[in-house]
């Protein structure tokens, strides 16, 4: 990885005579999945001493996020698709790069990994983190297009994070010649666990009507749309069931012209984990994925799962969980069949969120997750301190 000439790069795990290093994050989404696993990492990355900026658009809930954990935060605006904009951010993020002279910067999405890319070309140690493939996401002359440009733009990334074995496999599978880390998704076991407040504020009664739960964006990625289309099959099985889709996004609107009176929609907020503690079971019926926060952290707070088979879900759960716990993805009939035979047994499904809660608490502790990260870095960084960093240009 070529570096600036009499420049030397800093440890991740820095001496005493050194100083910590200088870590800049860059993200376009400033939402969702993306949003919470920038914020656990900078908090616990913070804890660790490093000194962390990040640079993201001012939108989204983000920001406000990461100024209360006293990050330095630097708005970054950008769109979540390529298009003319791109030239403009590319302006931006050097100007960034240029003012925080960061020691390792860490791009996450593929968007953020384009520009981040585009912009430093290997200058200063890179480390890209896609949280699903671009070209997973698109179709036809797009999707060509996304894949060509991850081979190319491989060479400028001194590391690729992946959180799931399937999604490395994806990746190499399309001819991505990377220098690949695994590093699994992880949650606040702080903040995700069993005990604490319902959505309804009080420890969820027993009921004969059991209610199913959906946390992410309203948005195709997340297959909501999947979801209601099985759900009337869910109905005639398990009548009175209720289930509840919590969360914002484009889809929205069709999503609620479709959904029958048994379904509540909450909008966005800011702690999901009442309603994963309320559940009976949560849901993810996901297109694609790399590994998707809502199962872990459903399962960290003792509820069941039942995902689909993407990149990072049989990953996530108990090895004995998969065969009951998986649906095929975009399949309403599959769906609705795993719905109806988990629903059926209420019993079952305590045991399987307490072997759930168990697994997460042993593998995917995001504290675990940061120190993967900082071994990353300290690979990156080695053991001398920079004296000097030319500014990065477009």
């Amino acid at each position: 990885m070529p570096h600036s000439k009499g420049c030397f790069l800093p440890s991740a795990t820095p001496t005493p005579a050194s100083a910590p290093p200088r870590v800049l994050h860059v993200t376009q989404p400033a939402d969702g999945g993306v949003a919470r696993v920038v914020t656990d990492l900078v908090r616990v990355q913070r804890e660790q001493g490093m000194q962390v900026s990040v640079a993201c658009p001012s939108t989204g809930g983000l920001r406000e996020d990461l100024t209360a954990l006293g990050c330095e935060v630097i708005d970054w605006e950008a769109s979540r698709s390529p298009g003319r904009g791109i030239v403009g951010e590319s302006r931006r993020l050097a100007a960034v790069v240029s003012r925080v002279r960061p020691d390792v910067i860490h791009a996450h999405s593929s968007k953020a990994g384009m520009v981040t890319r585009l912009v430093v070309r290997g200058r200063v140690p890179t480390v890209f983190q896609p949280h699903a493939w671009s070209f997973e996401a698109v179709e036809g002359t797009a999707a060509r297009l996304a894949l060509t440009w991850e081979r190319r733009a491989a060479r400028w990334a001194s590391r690729l994070i992946c959180v799931s074995r399937a999604e490395q496999r994806t990746g190499s599978g399309h001819g991505i010649a990377a220098r690949w880390q695994l590093v699994p998704n992880g949650v606040d076991l702080e903040r995700f666990h069993p005990d604490g407040p319902t959505a309804r504020g009080r420890p969820a009664p027993a009921r004969e009507s059991p209610l199913v739960v959906c946390v992410g964006r309203l948005c195709r990625q997340k297959g909501q749309d999947v979801l209601l289309a099985a759900w009337p099959e869910v109905l005639r099985a398990v009548p009175g069931a209720r289930l509840v889709l919590v969360g914002d996004g484009p889809e929205e609107e069709r999503l609620r012209a479709a959904a029958p009176p048994s379904v509540t929609f909450t909008g966005a907020l800011d702690d999901p984990a009442p309603w994963y503690r309320a559940a009976d079971l949560v849901v993810l019926p996901s297109r694609w994925e790399g590994m998707a926060l809502a199962p872990l952290e459903a399962m960290a707070c003792g509820s069941p799962v039942l995902a689909t088979d993407v990149s990072g879900a049989r990953e996530s759960l108990p090895p004995h969980l998969a065969p009951r716990c998986l649906a095929s993805p975009d399949d309403p009939a599959d769906l609705a069949r795993a719905l109806r035979s988990l629903l059926r047994d209420t019993e079952s499904l305590r045991a399987l969120g307490r072997d759930a809660c168990r697994h997460v608490r042993a593998h995917h502790d995001v504290r675990r997750t940061a120190a993967l990260v900082a071994d990353v870095y300290g690979e990156l960084l080695g053991p001398e301190t920079i004296e000097c960093r030319e500014p990065i240009t477009t």
